[in-house]
């Protein structure tokens, strides 16, 4: 290293280097702290959540519900619009698409797919390809949409019961305790928190303001939250002591699916190397020799092989899937 720097011209210990050096960090310090000091908390706090951001845009606050019902694909009642599997995935993904849109940009991408594929001039492969773009590829987006949104759900939900909690200690009804998770929570809690605080302000009961929210998100450890507070309202007791011991339960079994986790850490990666395994080595051969597989190509039995070679390896993801993931 010292060598490198000889060579560059570079001398550690000038002192106008050092200087030079200790300038450029005290002015970082000097604009991050000018930025902390003018910067707004309040318009922070506003950015929080979805909900926060649309009620901060001046609009009724009646009209926010509607807003966020709207993109969600959601109907005035609060149900969907559709009863459809698509339609349920789209809300749950949390995704702020309608369904005119959504089946736009699926047009768009077909078309997009077909224009590329219709190069090849195979009718074969403009079906399969097309195909793929509308039916396989937006459910799977959603669905990874919609596992990722569940898991930020899961991660923030037994922070927002120790909310809920704190609030019916300090003497607060359940409804401004659950208005309070909006207001302090970041989303997907927050802004499924301010939706159902909404319903129940403008008529609706707490059971159903929370079982709207959750066939709205499907994460299953909502039903314990539904049931726990629908039963306290019912029959009565402690609220706050019932919701304290949910959420200790929630976080021993989230401590419990990380432990499992780091536990099949071993079969993810050997899964991940036997799918690249046979990628990489197409990809070489063909950079190495294109004539290998080339001589071959035009075959129907080597469509077949190939066919089933990726049959083969998708069962032996599901196997391997099924080894590592279980039901906590």
């Amino acid at each position: 290293m010292d060598t490198l720097l000889a060579e560059w011209g570079i001398d550690l210990t000038d002192p106008l280097l050092l200087t030079a050096a200790g300038a450029v960090v005290a002015l970082v310090l000097a604009g991050e702290a000018l930025w902390l000091l003018l910067h707004d908390t309040r318009a922070y706090r506003s950015r929080i959540n979805r909900r926060l951001v649309v009620a901060s845009t001046g609009i009724a606050h009646e009209r926010v519900l509607l807003q966020l019902r709207r993109e969600r694909g959601l109907g005035p009642d609060g149900g969907m619009l559709s009863l459809s599997a698509l339609r349920r995935l789209v809300v749950q993904s949390g995704l702020r698409i309608t369904g005119a849109r959504l089946g736009l940009v699926v047009l768009v991408v077909a078309a997009a797919t077909v224009a590329a594929v219709l190069v090849t001039g195979e009718p074969a492969k403009v079906l399969a390809a097309t195909a793929f773009a509308v039916v396989i590829l937006p459910p799977a987006l959603l669905i990874l949409a919609r596992s990722r949104r569940r898991a930020r759900f899961a991660l923030q939900f037994p922070q927002a019961i120790d909310i809920i909690v704190r609030s019916l200690r300090a003497g607060y009804p359940v409804p401004v305790a659950l208005a309070m998770v909006a207001r302090e929570m970041p989303d997907p809690v927050g802004t499924e928190f301010g939706i159902m605080a909404d319903e129940i302000t403008y008529g609706a009961d707490i059971e159903t303001a929370m079982r709207a929210m959750m066939g709205r998100v499907g994460q299953e450890d909502l039903p314990l939250f539904v049931t726990s507070v629908a039963i306290q309202a019912t029959t009565g007791g402690n609220l706050g002591q019932i919701l304290e011991n949910l959420a200790t339960v929630i976080r021993e079994r989230f401590k419990m699916r990380r432990k499992i986790r780091g536990l099949s850490a071993e079969g993810r990666v050997s899964a991940m190397i036997l799918n690249a395994m046979p990628v990489v080595v197409f990809v070489s051969i063909n950079l190495i020799n294109p004539a290998f597989y080339g001589e071959v190509w035009h075959l129907p039995i080597t469509t077949m092989v190939f066919g089933g070679g990726i049959l083969w390896m998708i069962v032996g993801n599901l196997i391997m899937w099924r080894m590592i993931n279980f039901k906590v």
